[in-house]
């Protein structure tokens, strides 16, 4: 099975796929809190789940694409329970915890080697991520800000219609109430101009500093004046980062971490440590300059690229974030030719855990599949 096959088999179709994937069989071995799911294990929810979703009023409304994207995040939004689920020793109730976090990268590593398209592949791992958010949006301090959030991260529409499947799809007493908190959700996201687009920010420094303060403001409009830009590459080793720099930013000057490695003789093996201390350093003398650069390294977790973006913010730099992502075989097959390759077996797995950027992390975000750029 391929992707272009199996984006157009239709609901049936799709489950007749899923049915054979080890992810999915897990999930037929894998039994739910009953007071939350009376209709038994993890996949008898799942396929209820997409037998309600062309039941929606909305459905005959979507494009084929949309729909495709919503089964698919059906399939996986509970793929990680299997992984995670433990029963409390005292209440014998069944939880989950991070599970949504564990079927995000089931869905990105069964996506990508079926050929899908990026940008789909993490629409779907997103709702996937974030499909229970809107169940729970009266806990939230200011749910304005919630919708704001999901409408740059998962796509409000999406998320809600999902949302609206996933809570039909259960034999559970009581559904009145968590289906009136969606309808909320909706009706909120209708009202801040966010259901079927992204919050309409003043400008890309407000939507970075929402992203960033621990207080942050829908309706601030700060001036831009950035001293320089920052081009953050991100992406597996092997993936063409130097080769997108050469061909979009030529003429920017180049931290790379493995340059720095070549010139201090550090294997990527070896503790890292004065590799980062000597590009912070480099970064820090072209910051002070006001000088644009690019920033060249693997960059896979939020977590890293946060610290790195903390350093070019600081500067008060705009930052673009730029993810390279062509084909894993075609990953692999460039590694094999670089001078100094990457280890197999670590480009697996990383392929495994990897986090793609958002534009919640960046002035501007370019996803490219490594294939060259047209006029």
């Amino acid at each position: 099975m391929n992707w272009e096959t199996l984006s157009n088999a239709g609901i049936d179709g799709i489950l007749a796929w899923a049915v054979e994937q080890p992810w999915a069989r897990a999930m037929a071995g894998c039994m739910q809190d009953a007071g939350w799911h009376a209709e038994g294990d993890v996949w008898a929810h799942t396929q209820m789940v997409c037998d309600q979703l062309p039941r929606l009023e909305d459905w005959e409304s979507l494009t084929v694409h949309e729909r495709t994207v919503l089964v698919l995040t059906a399939l996986f939004h509970d793929a990680g329970k299997p992984l995670t689920s433990q029963v409390d020793p005292q209440t014998g109730r069944v939880t989950s915890p991070r599970h949504a976090i564990k079927g995000e990268h089931l869905a990105r590593s069964a996506l990508r080697d079926l050929g899908c398209g990026l940008s789909t592949r993490e629409v779907v791992c997103r709702l996937v991520r974030f499909h229970g958010r809107p169940a729970f949006l009266l806990e939230r301090e200011r749910p304005e800000h919630e919708v704001a959030t999901m409408s740059w991260l998962a796509g409000n529409r999406l998320l809600y219609l999902f949302s609206l499947a996933n809570t039909r799809g259960r034999s559970t007493a009581e559904m009145g109430r968590p289906e009136d908190n969606l309808h909320l959700w909706r009706m909120v996201a209708e009202e801040h101009g966010c259901f079927e687009r992204p919050y309409p920010f003043a400008n890309d420094q407000a939507r970075f500093l929402f992203f960033r303060q621990s207080e942050p403001s829908l309706h601030y409009a700060p001036f831009e004046d950035h001293r320089c830009t920052v081009t953050m590459m991100s992406g597996l080793p092997g993936s063409g980062k130097d080769t997108w720099l050469a061909a979009n930013r030529p003429d920017l000057p180049v931290v790379s971490l493995d340059d720095l490695r070549g010139e201090l003789g550090v294997d990527p093996a070896d503790d890292q440590g004065g590799v980062v201390q000597l590009a912070r350093e480099r970064c820090r003398e072209l910051l002070r300059s006001g000088r644009s650069f690019a920033f060249n390294a693997t960059n896979l977790l939020r977590q890293t690229r946060g610290r790195w973006i903390d350093l070019f913010a600081g500067y008060g730099a705009r930052i673009e974030v730029v993810y390279v992502e062509p084909l894993l075989p075609a990953i692999l097959d460039r590694n094999r030719r670089r001078e100094r390759p990457v280890p197999e077996q670590v480009i697996r797995r990383l392929a495994g855990r990897y986090e793609p950027p958002t534009m919640a992390e960046c002035h501007r975000l370019i996803v490219s599949d490594g294939q060259p750029e047209g006029p």
